[in-house]
């Protein structure tokens, strides 16, 4: 595996020495680019967009040529995976996913398995490879996942913007049930992201998108623990380049601690955390990813730059630091913005390393 040209990424996911800030945004092929809708728009439907290597590469590249981002991430869904067990993943126009079988019956639980990555999922891995081969090692590629519990969430509720009735329904009257498919989701997971990193990913990342809906000690038991089973299982290195990974629980700062202590390299950080304070209950043991609030890309030039400077002051000097949104970035954000938010990271973060 080669070294990307930049890679500071690769080296603040490490807390290696670093010349500055590096920056990415969740979500930074999406809605916001009017590129993005223009392809979208040729592929027929967000579906399609996904499962043609050939789109999910150009749109995966487009944040690349308007702003000077330090990583592409991968652009797929992250329920690719509940679609390849054959749950019927369909889109509505404005209504988000919805599957057409979710998991309601004890037999459709238990019959569930582990989807082959190579088959099922080859369209993602073929995408992987096309990307990686088009960035000719400008920056990372960053491959991911949905955690095992936040898959189950959509899964079992069969939509998302729910009120978790179902899957919590499950939790407290059958956890044996949930715990069954937790466990294929962890292996099914722990495939999928190998098959990515085989297939050219150099970093890899778990959405725990609904971990932070869970009580606390549900929370350790059924998300937290099959995202330690997964990153247990990861491959780390390949070649000789190490392979880092991140956990973003969404709502997770209450369990800051136990997810530094999973097994990963980074913990991402929504808005709602003090990142400076999260710096120093992780202890120095991960690396720390965030977490400015997506809203802020909504206002002015001089606030957003604000802001930028006051989580950066926040973190404090040394590596360690990914500067990211605490959530992904909004459709109705300008692109103008997202690119002065890109380069004030890049001058402030600089202009403290000089200092």
């Amino acid at each position: 595996m080669t070294r990307p040209k930049n890679d500071t990424l690769l080296r603040a996911l490490l807390r290696q020495p670093v010349e500055y800030t590096p920056v990415w945004l969740m979500r930074q092929a999406g809605r916001y680019l009017p590129e993005y809708n223009q392809t979208r728009a040729r592929a027929g439907n967000f579906l399609a967009l996904c499962k043609n290597p050939a789109f999910a590469t150009e749109v995966t590249l487009q944040p690349l040529e308007r702003f000077p981002l330090d990583a592409a991430i991968l652009f797929s869904d992250i329920l690719t995976i509940p679609d390849a067990m054959g749950l019927g993943l369909y889109f509505s126009d404005g209504e988000g996913p919805k599957f057409e079988r979710p998991l309601r019956e004890e037999r459709d639980i238990l019959a569930l398995a582990v989807p082959d990555p190579a088959v099922h999922l080859r369209y993602v891995m073929d995408a992987v490879t096309q990307i990686r081969q088009a960035l000719d090692n400008r920056v990372p590629l960053i491959g991911f996942s949905g955690s095992p519990f936040t898959l189950a969430c959509y899964m079992v509720e069969g939509c998302g913007g729910t009120d978790f009735r179902q899957i919590k329904t499950l939790l407290y009257r059958r956890p044996d049930l949930l715990h069954r498919i937790l466990d294929v989701n962890a292996r099914a997971v722990t495939a999928y992201l190998n098959a990515q990193i085989a297939s050219g990913a150099q970093v890899v990342m778990i959405f725990d998108t609904w971990g932070g809906v869970l009580s606390h000690a549900a929370y350790r038991e059924f998300s937290l623990h099959y995202i330690s089973q997964i990153l247990a299982g990861l491959e780390r290195e390949r070649g000789k380049e190490r392979i880092p990974s991140v956990v973003f629980t969404k709502g997770g700062g209450l369990w800051l601690e136990h997810i530094a202590d999973s097994g990963c390299d980074a913990v991402g950080l929504d808005w709602t955390v003090d990142i400076g304070e999260a710096r120093r209950r992780a202890g120095g043991k991960v690396a720390l990813q965030g977490n400015l609030d997506p809203a802020v890309l909504f206002s002015t030039p001089e606030v957003i730059v604000a802001e930028v400077k006051r989580i950066l002051a926040a973190y404090g000097d040394g590596s360690g630091h990914v500067f990211n949104l605490g959530h992904g970035i909004s459709q109705f954000t300008p692109p103008e913005h997202a690119r002065i938010l890109v380069e004030s990271v890049h001058d402030l973060s600089r202009k403290r390393q000089e200092h």
